[in-house]
């Protein structure tokens, strides 16, 4: 077994090598080349729309970017975990609190997994998630406003990983930890890893009104790796499904280590009954300390609430919750047909694609069909769960996706290809290279029970020679496919933000009606909020200055404050008065040490400046809003600690 692993492992890097230096640095100019059929596929004329939205994760960015397909132009990056200077998101007063931590104030994170909510298990465009997986968090982003609206913290979990896939009602959004830890934590020996650390998955409710977040339960489980999910659908709806690694349990060296079975698992999770024993009363509160963060769009403003406790359970105390269904080798991606009926696990270590059947799964649980248990879980025999194997699809298969015609689509790392296979006879029907080293790839509505199986991007690692070149690291390329013939073809590649892993999409009519154009000034409840010029004002709280401005094209009111002091905590609250579409307006302070605001229509937002020097210094607005731009600026006049100057201001002279 050893000698097989190290010869694949050999192969892999052989492989990779062969990658890495097999491009001639763009001196063959021919390779890229597409025809002319190809380019009118992608072209959308100026002036024109395109067809989908795509969400694509930014990695390490912890953003989310917004793409339109076909074209690959970018539209937008939504700031979700990351401190963003563009609009002053985690900068502003209003949104610092969304990147509140039980471990302080964190204004970064590594953002991957992006999934659309759904009804009846069709994309309904209400919302999108997205899981921090170095601080495990989940973010619901607006589809309306494209903001982040709420952040939770997840206790008990670390490396949040195979999250945030939800439900086909959106009931639950699920986040399953990538490392297992001790549950609690505490201080112990590294080596006393086996039998000791646990892995905790834990379910979100999603309230279906205003999609407010709250952690129903987490299950308690062994001590793996829980790689990645997909929940069923259809017939499977009210089971949730997770990819397993390391089931070693090693802690050392796992890229040796934690290959060493043949078989991990599929962790298959009934979370309608263990939703009913919760409901009835069952599990256990334990202490844990973890932030829950809300932005309300009638304030303007984020709370963070510490909460105390959360709701665990032992899968060991509910017959028929949790079962292991065994697949090879290192599964990484774990993905569920629109039907319901097939679960692929894609084995990284794994020539061959295994195909588990749902219904096979239900008839071994019914027959007792079990092959010895895994820390009291049953695991169920992998021949009686099995559907089907795709044979020789490639080399390092990762992940899967589906375009409703009865067709799937695989990514292999290795082999830098996407290969089309059909589902019941498991016959590899197209394949087409990816530049280079593709991850995950995606197909609008592909994670749902009704795919829009048109376009597909493959997300690739690796970009090498595809762009011109701008130092030692470059933007991850993706590549649009269309799929809507029986062979794939390659349309367009396009460079994106970040790192991007997942990415989701969905047609741009079920989003862009109903896009958000101003938020309307007579509904603005910001507590700092001016809405009309003549609430303008500056007042002094002892060493506290508090100016509430409004802004409209093209000057400040007011314009000109005197009586500011050094050691000052100046708070400038900046409501811009446009009720027009997209006429925001910006606010920089010189020596500011936060960044510029970015305030949309009928917005308020705030921003802390601490004066340190004496002097007169200006402020202005920083983006482009009228031919009049230029002038639309102040001052603040920062006398000496000790003056006795008194507050005034003005406009105009007044």
């Amino acid at each position: 077994m050893k000698k097989y692993r190290f010869q694949l492992l050999s192969l892999f890097g052989a492989v990779i090598l062969l990658t890495s230096c097999g491009n001639n640095n763009g001196n063959n100019k021919s390779r890229g080349a597409l025809n002319s059929s190809a380019a009118e596929k992608v072209y959308v004329a100026p002036g024109e729309h395109d067809e989908f939205y795509a969400f694509m994760s930014g990695g390490y960015s912890g953003n989310l970017t917004v793409y339109g397909l076909p074209s690959g132009r970018m539209f937008k990056e939504i700031p979700v975990f990351s401190q963003f200077p563009t609009s002053g998101y985690g900068y502003s007063e209003e949104t610092k609190p969304m990147l509140e931590t039980s471990h302080g104030f964190l204004p970064w994170d590594d953002s991957h997994h992006p999934d659309i909510s759904q009804t009846n298990g069709e994309l309904d465009g209400r919302w999108i998630f997205i899981n921090g997986n170095n601080t495990p968090r989940i973010a619901r982003i607006s589809l309306t406003t494209f903001e982040t609206e709420e952040i939770i913290e997840i206790p008990n979990s670390a490396g949040n990983h195979s999250s945030s896939f939800v439900t086909e009602n959106s009931e639950y959004v699920v986040a399953g930890t990538r490392f297992s830890v001790p549950i609690p934590q505490r201080d112990m020996p590294i080596n006393e890893y086996k039998g000791n650390f646990q892995g905790a998955l834990s379910f979100i409710s999603v309230d279906p009104k205003h999609g407010h977040m709250d952690i129903k339960f987490q299950i308690i489980m062994p001590g793996f790796n829980y790689d990645l999910s997909h929940p069923g659908r259809g017939k499977s709806h009210g089971w949730f499904f997770f990819t397993t690694y390391n089931t070693e349990e090693a802690n050392s060296l796992q890229e040796v280590n934690s290959s060493q079975n043949d078989k991990d698992f599929i962790a298959a999770i009934n979370w309608k009954i263990v939703e009913e024993y919760v409901n009835q009363g069952g599990g256990t509160k334990v202490p844990a300390n973890y932030v829950h963060n809300v932005y309300d769009e009638t304030t303007h403003m984020a709370t963070s609430t510490m909460k105390k406790e959360v709701l665990t359970v032992n899968p060991l105390d509910i017959p028929g919750a949790v079962f292991f269904l065994p697949t090879p080798k290192s599964p990484h991606g774990c993905d569920v047909d629109p039907s319901g009926q097939y679960i692929i696990g894609n084995g990284k270590l794994s020539a061959d694609l295994t195909v588990h059947s749902f219904d096979n799964m239900i008839a071994a649980i019914e027959g007792k069909k079990f092959d010895g248990e895994a820390y009291g879980i049953p695991i169920l025999k992998f021949e009686d769960v099995l559907a089907g194997t795709v044979k020789s699809g490639g080399l390092g298969p990762l992940h899967t996706e589906f375009d409703g015609k009865g067709n799937a689509y695989t990514t292999f790392f290795i082999s830098s290809e996407v290969v089309k296979w059909k589902l019941g006879t498991w016959e590899v029907i197209d394949r087409k290279p990816t530049y280079y080293s593709v991850g995950h790839l995606m197909i609008p509505g592909g994670n749902s029970r009704k795919p829009f199986g048109k376009y597909l991007v493959a997300l690739n690692k690796i970009t090498k020679d595809r762009y011109l070149p701008v130092g030692p690291e470059m933007e991850h390329s993706a590549q649009i496919y269309d799929i809507s013939g029986e062979k794939m073809e390659l349309l367009y590649d396009f460079p994106t933000h970040g790192e991007p892993h997942y990415a989701a999409g969905i047609p741009a009519e079920l989003l862009a009606p109903k896009s958000k154009k101003i938020y309307r000034l007579d509904e603005n409840k910001h507590p700092y909020a001016v809405t009309s010029p003549d609430q303008a004002r500056v007042e002094r709280k002892g060493k506290e200055v508090h100016i509430y401005m409004s802004t409209i094209r093209s000057h400040f009111t007011p314009d000109n404050i005197e009586g500011v002091k050094v050691g000052d905590k100046v708070y400038f609250h900046i409501t811009n008065h446009e009720q027009d579409f997209d006429v925001p307006h910006g606010f920089a302070m010189i020596g500011q040490n936060t960044s510029e605001l970015l305030i949309m229509p009928g917005q308020t937002k705030s921003s802390l400046w601490e004066p340190k020097k004496v002097g007169v210094w200006p402020f202005y607005c920083t983006d482009f809003c009228s031919g009049l731009h230029q002038e639309m600026q102040g001052y603040v006049r920062v006398s000496p600690a000790n003056s006795d100057i008194e507050l005034s201001w003005s406009l105009g002279g007044d």
